[in-house]
């Protein structure tokens, strides 16, 4: 008899459900859902780095989505034996003490700090600051040890604090909080106790610094010098984490009768999408899987003797099974990967957003065609161009750091730059040079695990940008001077999930032989040209000294300045 298993993914911008067959891995059905508030940019406000999410948004996508998915497969709804949920991270949610979402309650249904606080939330810089101030003055150990040494503004315990001393109305009504990814779980399953509810090892060990050196989350004692809250708040969390090959819990009676399927439906323990994504993508040992989409993250797995109890600075985190039970899981990433280009191309269509309109030369639904085609072709144009310019030309030189750092040593109050420019430099040019930016930034990670003793034998490559553009793609085969491969599916995270879903499910007995028999496939392998290795690294060198002028704090060796 047939057994199949749905992976939930939440992006950025959408979420997305497939279901799958889990004896063989094949895709029977998939579904997408747009975030409509999101996409209408409610509850944010870019100039201020808020990034809010309203939770309707995510169980309205979570109910389309896995319904589409069962009637469009038409397989028996009771062999889906097991639903898995990824979300981005860190994006805590406030809740109330039965578990409702704050911005669903009365009073804070449009109060942006009642909602989600999306990954790329900045707005909490200067308490990510004192956390990191207070972590090696306070007195006790180090919190921020495990997650590479600095604590970033993009996590769990900044943002609370920051909304905690912003809106006294959202403190005093959320009893607590829960990441994305255990929110969603906790909504599906039928026991509605917050203090068994099983949360995600993955994003407490990564974002919220749980660790079983101080038997778990941060002391009180620590929290306390933050603000009395988060005291408080510590005593409505949690001590245990769960990986997610671990069942949470069943589908509740009214999520069967939503979802069309049934209560037998298992539930495992939500997880990231990064990490998910790497499992999606057969991870190993020593293999790097770098998951790149607006912005990166890169997963590696090491054994506990490699890894251990060693630290590696300035990364996100070291945290044993947020990948795959047995082993150590280390992640870093880019704030901003595809967001970089994104920015571009939003500056250079400006004239055709905000003049075309005003034509007396064309009908309305004239303007719209050109501006969907010029839309459309913009960035296919630009890699045409910036791929027929040499590498020795002078380029211009550009930093990453859009939307701030997270690695190596995470700065978010840093930005982009770019210089070497001329009456020369047209937009190829400085589109080349973004693309060598990011992919400069990719190489700083490598760098730096392979200086801390984590050694990296191959690079796979997932998620939009992986699939879609050779042309990135190729640089960064010869900027890391490493072989690329290309996970062959375009929804590896999900798929993730659902390989997590199957062995919660009793399907597999480990995670390690269920991403064998049915994660991705490879459809591509992008090699260093060794004729332009040479070339990248003089630019990588450039590089890296803008980025010592950006950034006081970064020292690079003199005979680099020479180079």
């Amino acid at each position: 008899m047939k057994n199949y298993v749905i992976g939930l993914d939440y992006g950025t911008d959408s979420v997305r459900a497939v279901l799958i067959d889990a004896e063989n891995g094949q895709e029977l059905a998939s579904n997408v859902s747009h975030y409509k508030r999101w996409k209408n940019k409610q509850y944010c406000d870019a100039a201020a780095n808020q990034f809010r999410q309203h939770p309707l948004d995510h169980i309205e996508g979570l109910e389309t989505t896995i319904q589409n998915v069962v009637k469009e497969s038409k397989v028996d709804p009771s062999l889906v034996k097991g639903i898995c949920i990824d979300t981005t991270g860190s994006s805590p949610v406030p809740v109330t003490k039965d578990g409702t979402p704050l911005a669903l309650t009365k009073g804070f249904e449009e109060n942006p700090n009642a909602m989600m606080v999306l990954w790329k939330d900045h707005t909490s810089i200067n308490e990510a600051n004192e956390i990191n101030e207070l972590a090696v003055s306070w007195g006790g150990e180090d919190v921020t040890k495990y997650v590479g040494g600095i604590y970033s503004s993009e996590w769990f315990w900044a943002k609370i604090l920051h909304i905690a001393r912003e809106d006294e109305a959202v403190r005093n009504a959320a009893y607590t909080w829960m990441e994305h990814c255990d929110l969603m779980t906790y909504l599906l399953i039928e026991d509605k106790d917050l203090k068994t509810f099983k949360r995600s090892r993955c994003a407490a060990g990564h974002k919220a610094m749980w660790h079983e050196d101080w038997n778990g989350l941060p002391p009180v004692e620590f929290l306390e010098k933050l603000h009395p809250y988060l005291a408080q708040l510590r005593g409505n969390l949690y001590d245990e984490t769960y990986t997610s090959d671990l069942v949470a819990g069943n589908l509740s009676q009214e999520w069967a009768n939503r979802l069309g399927l049934s209560t037998e439906t298992v539930v495992a323990v939500g997880t990231f999408d990064a990490h998910s994504g790497a499992v999606g993508a057969k991870i190993e040992e020593n293999t790097l899987v770098r998951v790149m989409g607006t912005s990166t993250c890169d997963i590696l797995v090491g054994s506990y003797d490699e890894v251990g109890t060693k630290t590696v600075r300035g990364i996100c985190g070291q945290v044993d099974g947020s990948v795959i039970p047995g082993f150590i899981g280390l992640e870093a990433g880019q704030s901003a990967f595809g967001d970089l280009l994104a920015w571009y191309k939003e500056l250079l269509m400006w004239p055709t957003e905000h003049l075309l309109g005003s034509s007396s030369l064309l009908n309305d639904a004239q303007k719209e065609q050109l501006r969907e085609e010029f839309s459309d072709k913009l960035i296919v144009e630009l890699t045409k161009e910036a791929a027929k310019i040499p590498v020795s030309e002078s380029l211009p030189i550009a930093l990453d750091w859009i939307n701030g750092r997270r690695t190596p040593d995470a700065n978010q109050e840093v930005k982009s730059a770019i210089s070497n420019l001329s009456l020369g430099t047209k937009a190829p040019h400085i589109f080349k040079a973004l693309v060598n930016a990011i992919c400069f930034g990719a190489k700083k990670i490598v760098d730096r695990f392979e200086e801390e003793g984590v050694k990296i034998d191959s690079v796979i490559g997932i998620g939009g940008v992986a699939r879609k553009s050779p042309f990135i793609m190729q640089t960064l085969a010869n900027v890391l001077n490493k072989p690329i491969k290309i996970a062959a599916s375009d929804q590896t995270p999900a798929l993730g999930a659902a390989i997590y879903a199957a062995v919660a499910a009793g399907i597999y007995p480990n995670v390690i032989e269920a991403s064998q028999k049915i994660g991705s496939d490879f459809d591509g392998e992008y090699f260093p040209q060794t004729d332009k290795v040479e070339a990248y690294h003089k630019l990588l060198l450039a590089y890296e000294q803008l980025s010592a002028f950006a950034d006081p704090t970064i020292k690079i060796s003199q005979n680099e300045f020479s180079l």
